[in-house]
């Protein structure tokens, strides 16, 4: 196994720094959010409201846009859509802020100081949400080709054959050009095989995956092999 270079302990170490502050950050915007949506629903909750009731709608708009947070990484990782879950993180999102700005003090310093938590949240979302690139690996480096050594037989002295009749010399045959495989199709590809078999119990046809792409049955049939779909 080889050992660990130091480009790669400093990977891990900047990835353990970046997972500590996305926790601390998002405890205390989650904390401070918690705490302005419990007291704006008290605010305007009727008399002898019990406690709770603010401490439930306080719950629910922090965990509603983390749920809605892990589904959109989840989806993305399968190719799946993701408007829902997005519809429900950014109504979420709004939620608590409009909850933090009703409880600040009119002005607007007030108004700022209190949006920092939903600010935050929406700043760390973008992190956890932004793509990373994607490592470049090196080709091997070719080894250098061994010489071929022929050995060349004796000349022999023979009779001549007599000449062999002259056939006319097949037409080549055209070759069929290689189809190629549009990487950005291979998720909703993934994604569409499953979702058929789940359905029907049965593979996916190359015609029938064609239909769903908008694309050839050739490149469909390339798609799935691709992506071991054919059976």
């Amino acid at each position: 196994m080889p050992a660990n270079t130091p480009a790669s302990a400093g990977t891990r170490l900047e990835g353990l720094v970046l997972v500590l502050i996305l926790i601390v950050v998002g405890g205390s915007a989650g904390a401070a959010s918690f705490t302005h949506v419990h007291d704006w629903t008290m605010a305007n909750s009727p008399a002898n409201t019990p406690g709770w009731f603010g401490w439930a709608n306080a719950v629910i708009s922090e965990l509603v846009p983390i749920a809605a947070l892990l589904t959109i990484r989840r989806r993305r990782r399968v190719g799946a859509p993701i408007g829902y879950p997005m519809v429900l993180l950014i109504a979420a999102a709004g939620l608590s802020l409009a909850a933090q700005l009703a409880v600040a003090k009119p002005g607007p310093s007030g108004w700022l100081l209190s949006a920092v938590p939903a600010l935050a949240f929406m700043a760390l979302v973008k992190l956890v949400l932004a793509p990373a690139p994607a490592p470049q690996h090196l080709p091997p480096a070719a080894e250098p080709a061994q010489p071929i050594r022929v050995q060349v037989a004796e000349q022999v002295t023979a009779e001549p054959a007599p000449p062999a009749a002259i056939t006319p010399a097949p037409e080549p045959t055209p070759a069929v050009e290689p189809v190629d495989v549009p990487a950005h199709l291979l998720p909703t590809a993934r994604f569409a095989a499953v979702q058929h078999e789940q359905a029907t119990g049965a593979p996916i046809t190359p015609a029938e995956l064609a239909d769903r792409l908008d694309v050839t049955p050739a490149v469909a049939g390339k798609v799935l092999a691709t992506i071991g779909g054919v059976r």
